[in-house]
């Protein structure tokens, strides 16, 4: 291959990234609403570029589970509560199967990202939800790679993916921030001393009550006025 044709090649997948982030940012921040029809033509007009990267973007968001085929062609992907429930029992099970492997095959180093991210965590300040997401998070996917398994960690981006579409975070639910808090040190401190069973179970209670306030959140959303 031609420099030259590196050079385009290169050209091309930074554009097919930069509009795959842009539309992503854009459903995930809540500026594209769920059902929003995503037309290739009138995406490609708007961000002033041709049809293939958008294209690309919508085929890759799909695969993310943002987007999905209507009757009239793409759309940002609607919301319900029976997807709630669907995401969640999958997750709360995956959780815990992490929580009992990071039990079982933790390294010191392991532990050591686990604790950092707690720490940053409970730092935190309780009135910047992104903040609050991004830590927990950072907690969450310490513990998922301290249990060495590759296929489990992808399931789990995958699902968060999914939840990205309902930006609002449980973690501000009233009380739910200090509870998630001492949550998350009862779940560390077993695996820490290799009791897997019962980080399995201090995984499952955590994402059990993380649905429930889902739910909730979605409900109140309903019927919140305008």
């Amino acid at each position: 291959m031609s420099l030259s044709a590196m050079s385009l090649s290169e050209e091309v997948v930074a554009l097919l990234s930069e509009v795959y982030d842009r539309l992503r940012g854009e459903i995930v921040d809540g500026s594209l609403d769920a059902g929003a029809p995503l037309v290739e033509l009138t995406v490609a007009e708007r961000y002033g570029t041709s049809r293939t990267p958008v294209r690309e973007a919508l085929r890759r968001l799909e695969q993310d589970g943002l987007v999905e085929r209507g009757d009239r062609g793409m759309r940002v992907r609607t919301r319900s509560p029976e997807e709630i429930l669907e995401i969640y029992e999958a997750r709360i099970s995956l959780e815990a199967t992490a929580a009992a492997a990071a039990a079982q095959r933790h390294t010191e180093f392991d532990l050591i990202r686990i604790r950092h991210a707690q720490t940053a965590m409970e730092a935190t300040p309780d009135d910047d939800p992104r903040a609050m997401a991004a830590a927990n998070r950072a907690v969450h996917e310490a513990i998922w790679s301290a249990g060495h398994n590759g296929t489990i960690v992808d399931l789990l981006t995958r699902l968060n993916n999914h939840l990205t579409r309902y930006p609002a975070t449980t973690l501000k639910a009233h009380g739910r921030w200090g509870e998630a808090l001492s949550e998350h040190r009862t779940l560390i401190a077993a695996i820490e001393a290799r009791d897997s069973e019962r980080a399995h179970d201090a995984a499952r209670g955590h994402m059990a009550k993380a649905r429930e306030l889902r739910l909730q959140i979605y409900q109140d959303d309903l019927t919140s006025p305008p």
